[in-house]
């Protein structure tokens, strides 16, 4: 296989929930795969908008691309599955389709705005849920929910269809809440950080511990960038015991209350839910894993206790994509 990158742009950081306006974007999406793969750059390069017609650079180079995908992998078999996410203002179309010369399925993601240019578009082999040795393991620490009130599941579980930090060793189980009102995860200008629920609301820690990195000061981005060379951004890191430590990240700028050595106990407020670091819009991250360095260890599972699901009183769980879920009282 060619050393070549396919990918042209990157459309996905951790999360995000923002519905653009679309009438039927599952279908956009389908058209403008479909004109891609039958070779119709000129309909692609009017679609774009004037950021992707510069990651592009021209529609040789889609042309180019397109040719080295059909050198590398042949042409597209049998799609898989298809769906339309919504992130931060976009919709985001993923196919998952096998292809004749590919050894594994391939993964077309295309990002669209509510005017339906086209604003981020890759090609990558299909993500897989790294291994783990940890898939039977039980949560030694008693974890509420780090939060209060409703928040939505954006992202968890243990498969990539539900929680795409699955690829990651170290984030295999972790989780993205955000704050749903009406189907949204905002109200009014998406360009706003102040119009998403969850910013500002308070971050809790999920049990006790020993705080062993307090980060702050860090800027919150506004929608549309990222801070990839910080990617937790301001985040408190607390060690539960028994080598399990807590993640909770992306806090807003100077709202972090706790520092390195205090000990916090369960629902303790830490800090605001913010977007810094590697962030599409504000929402709480949390993971555990066996490191209290971000990139080092291994993901734990982390399953809460005494919490509602969709209103299901679950007594000990992990939560899934989709769900609404609170801290039972």
């Amino acid at each position: 296989m060619t050393q070549r990158p396919l990918v042209i742009a990157t459309v996905l950081a951790l999360a995000g929930l923002s519905v653009a306006a679309q009438a039927d974007p599952f279908s956009v999406g389908q058209r403008i795969a479909e004109r891609f793969l039958q070779g119709d750059f000129d309909a692609i390069w009017s679609a774009s908008t004037p950021e992707m017609q510069q990651a592009f650079g021209s529609t040789g180079n889609l042309a180019a691309l397109h040719d080295d995908l059909l050198a590398d992998f042949g042409t597209e078999d049998a799609i898989l599955s298809e769906r339309v996410d919504a992130q931060a203002g976009h919709d985001v179309y993923t196919r998952v389709s096998l292809w004749t010369q590919a050894p594994a399925p391939l993964e077309l993601v295309i990002s669209f705005d509510s005017a339906e240019r086209i604003a981020g578009f890759l090609i990558r082999p299909q993500p897989v849920a790294a291994p783990s040795q940890f898939l039977d393991y039980e949560t030694k620490a008693t974890l509420r929910l780090p939060v209060d009130g409703d928040w939505f599941v954006y992202w968890g579980g243990r498969d990539i269809e539900k929680n795409y930090h699955a690829a990651d060793a170290g984030q295999r189980f972790a989780l993205d809440l955000v704050v749903m009102r009406d189907g949204q995860s905002h109200s009014g200008d998406t360009s706003q950080l102040e119009s998403y629920h969850c910013w500002g609301r308070p971050i809790l820690a999920p049990a006790e511990g020993v705080v062993v990195r307090a980060v702050d000061g860090l800027p919150d981005k506004a929608i549309g960038e990222s801070d990839p060379a910080n990617p937790a951004g301001n985040h408190v890191v607390v060690d539960f015991g028994n080598d399990e430590f807590g993640f909770l990240a992306h806090l807003q700028q100077n709202s972090v209350r706790v520092a390195k050595g205090d000990t916090v106990t369960a629902g303790q407020e830490i800090g605001l839910c913010g977007n810094s670091g590697n962030s599409s819009e504000p929402h709480l991250h949390f993971h555990m894993q066996t490191s209290p360095r971000l990139e080092q260890g291994e993901g734990l599972p982390a399953q809460f206790t005494n919490y509602q699901a969709n209103g299901t009183l679950i007594g000990r769980g992990e939560p899934q994509k989709g769900e609404t879920i609170q801290a039972a009282e």
